[in-house]
């Protein structure tokens, strides 16, 4: 049994920032329902939950070898593999819902029933599938690591690069090519939007310009963490040839127990492992200052808090109004940009 010791530095200031980056995350999520937008929406429930599960890890594996909760890693590790390409999947959505939209050549999204189907196939069943393809490359149940927590592990074989670790390259690539046709439509089309943009009755292109800029940064996070995954692989281990099934699940009920100081003298894992751990914190705190902080959420905020000192009766304008920061509404925003 292992001692607990203060061998993790960043405790207990990890734990507190991902329990904070949970419920700011969530924030936003009541006026983005309002308005459909799936792939924003999935980008919130992915990242908060992504936080919680790494909150509920940097709890019970402070300074902790032992496995009280078999079955919760094996929860959390699949999470965590639905994770890694959920969000750049949302991100996906996100870019092509904007681009779709202003250019005009959104048609089939006039149907909002279709238009959330396709996101949803997107940014929660693509993952969904990944998820259980994982199980094709999961040589042993997982790792745990002290101080981290439950680690999803992952045969190191050309197969596993097919099946998981190219994803989120793939829809971060993507991504940034609608993000450049956005751009592009921006600019040739400037004059029109500038029209419309100084009329009171329009939808504000900053709106959009914050979801977009957003979405590209996410972006720009996305590609080169998943090029990185992808390069560190080979090095971290002995890449092995595919043989068969029978052979990679061989030993399948194996868990594999990481010291601190095993992980923590290994300068590629260390990099990796904190990496991963912050960047919850860093996905969750982004979004909210993108949207969280907006006049039309501060609006929000009054107006609910409103409604919680004064009851439901005390008059004043639903939030529902104003918040359409992000909205990318599907009634009729499509046409805004095209001439009269």
């Amino acid at each position: 049994m292992t001692m607990i010791l203060p061998t993790d530095p960043t405790y207990p200031l990890l734990p507190v920032f991902l329990f904070l980056a949970l419920v700011l995350c969530l924030i936003p999520l009541p006026w983005h329902i309002q308005a459909w937008n799936a792939g924003t929406c999935a980008f919130m429930v992915w990242v908060a939950l992504w936080c919680l599960n790494g909150f509920v890890n940097a709890l019970v594996w402070r300074g902790n070898l032992n496995n009280p909760a078999p079955v919760w890693c094996d929860i959390s590790t699949k999470f965590e593999i639905g994770a890694t390409i959920g969000i750049p999947a949302a991100i996906l959505c996100i870019s092509r819902r904007i681009y779709s939209l202003v250019s005009g050549s959104s048609k089939a999204y006039n149907d909002k029933r279709r238009m959330i189907m396709i996101d949803l196939s997107i940014c929660l069943g693509f993952p969904v599938i990944i998820m259980i393809l994982h199980y094709v490359v999961q040589d042993h149940r997982f790792d745990i690591l002290e101080d981290v927590g439950c680690q999803a592990v992952t045969y190191n074989t050309p197969l596993a690069y097919v099946l998981v670790h190219m994803w989120p390259v793939v829809f971060g690539v993507i991504s940034l090519i609608y993000s450049a046709l956005t751009f592009r439509v921006f600019y040739l089309r400037r004059s029109e939007f500038n029209r419309f943009n100084e009329s009171r009755t329009s939808i504000n292109l900053k709106r959009y310009s914050r979801l977009g800029i957003f979405a590209c940064l996410d972006v720009v996070c996305t590609v080169p963490l998943g090029i990185y995954s992808i390069y560190a692989g080979p090095r971290s281990s002995t890449l092995h040839q595919w043989v068969s099934w029978d052979e990679t699940h061989a030993n399948f009920s194996r868990i594999r127990f990481i010291p601190t100081s095993e992980w923590r003298n290994d300068p590629a894992v260390h990099f990796s492992v904190e990496l991963m751990r912050w960047l919850h914190v860093f996905c969750a705190l982004l979004f909210f200052v993108a949207f969280g902080l907006t006049a039309d959420a501060r609006q929000y905020y009054r107006g609910l808090f409103s409604r919680i000192f004064h009851g439901p009766g005390h008059h004043s304008r639903h939030p529902s109004q104003h918040i359409d920061s992000t909205a990318l509404d599907s009634k009729g925003s499509t046409g805004f940009l095209r001439p009269p």
